[in-house]
């Protein structure tokens, strides 16, 4: 009777220690980063009956890490931004731009995909996305990297997993927000989620100056706990020009690196060539400004950070905190993060 008390105490002390190691892995705090990969695609000219088209592509991805190296949670969305000009040196933009997990079933990847592992489906672009993240979660980043076969497609656990499209964008994406990460007060049960607002303004060309499209693609990523709050978030934005002369021509620099507002720092400028708006005496660089916005919404749910905007700039708390950016693209952003 007494060895069968004993091996149930020994049990019971076992399940006791495996509930509390439970609970304070879920309590501790993990790492949180972000991080964005972006390029420029093919640079097409203008024949007469067909536009010529620049197009720039940004993944981001969000984790979160826990103090083993290991991804405990992550997200992943991707920009394709296509514009076009005309062979009369005229621009031509869309009113909107929808990332890929954002078309959902309109992306048409499921209707017109190969299917490369031999399943008998092919899985929508977001589902294929989602694939992959949960491959991701539980390995390091040195792991994650090896899942990438020839350059371009997923190892055999990927494709089996699902996700038969080329991850190579996306590995990058998710190792560049491994570096990035840093300490937080998310939690490794909280949801992560990355939010994109992409704008684009343009010149035509003429005789004597070539035209432009300027691309701004907004990223933002943000942890949020089980109350819609947001407990670590980052915000970034990646600025592109696609040019073409007013014969329609491609001028664009395809090969030319796209580095995000965030990767510049100091060499951005804005400490030295900026307003000072909130008359402090003195401009943060736009790194340091990002952080001030970022550092308001941290706490708040999706809700309360649309509430920060007032006439596209920050509210006075925002303001004094350093940010006086306007900040209307990077709160769209983090609403749908947050959301």
């Amino acid at each position: 009777m007494k060895k069968i008390l004993s091996i149930a105490l020994v049990v019971l002390m076992a399940l006791t220690t495996l509930v509390s190691c439970g609970s304070e892995a879920e309590a501790a705090n993990v790492n949180f980063g972000m991080g964005v990969y972006t390029y420029y695609g093919e640079a097409t000219s203008a024949d007469g009956e067909t536009n010529g088209a620049g197009e720039v592509l940004a993944t981001v991805a969000a984790v979160l890490v826990d103090a083993d190296g290991k991804i405990v949670a992550c997200d992943i969305d991707c920009a394709d931004i296509s514009v076009e000009y005309t062979s009369a040196g005229a621009a031509v933009v869309a009113d909107a731009f929808k990332t890929k997990a954002e078309l959902g079933t309109d992306y048409g990847m499921a209707a017109y995909g190969a299917d490369l592992n031999g399943d008998g489906k092919v899985l929508e672009w977001n589902e294929q996305a989602d694939a992959l993240e949960g491959v991701v979660v539980g390995k390091t980043v040195d792991e994650v990297k090896a899942l990438v076969v020839d350059g371009y497609y997923g190892t055999e656990e990927v494709q089996t997993a699902g996700c038969t499209i080329g991850i190579s964008d996306y590995i990058k994406a998710v190792e560049k927000a491994v570096a990035n990460a840093a300490e937080s007060t998310a939690k490794a049960t909280d949801t992560v989620k990355v939010g994109v607002v992409t704008s684009a303004s343009a010149t035509d060309a003429t005789a004597d100056a070539e035209g432009s499209i300027e691309v701004d693609i907004t990223v933002a990523a943000a942890a949020t706990d089980a109350d819609g709050k947001i407990t670590a978030c980052a915000t970034d934005v990646a600025v592109a020009e696609v040019t073409f002369t007013a014969l329609g021509e491609a001028t664009t620099d395809t090969a030319a690196e796209i580095l995000t507002k965030l990767e510049k720092g100091a060499d951005y400028g804005m400490a030295a060539y900026g307003a000072d708006l909130n008359g402090d005496g003195k401009v943060l660089e736009w790194n340091e400004q990002a952080a001030a916005f970022n550092t308001a919404c941290t706490g708040l749910t999706a809700t309360e950070v649309a509430a920060l905007v007032v006439d596209g700039y920050g509210v006075e708390d925002v303001q004094t905190a350093g940010c006086t950016i306007g900040i209307t693209d990077m709160a769209a952003a983090m609403v749908k993060a947050a959301q």
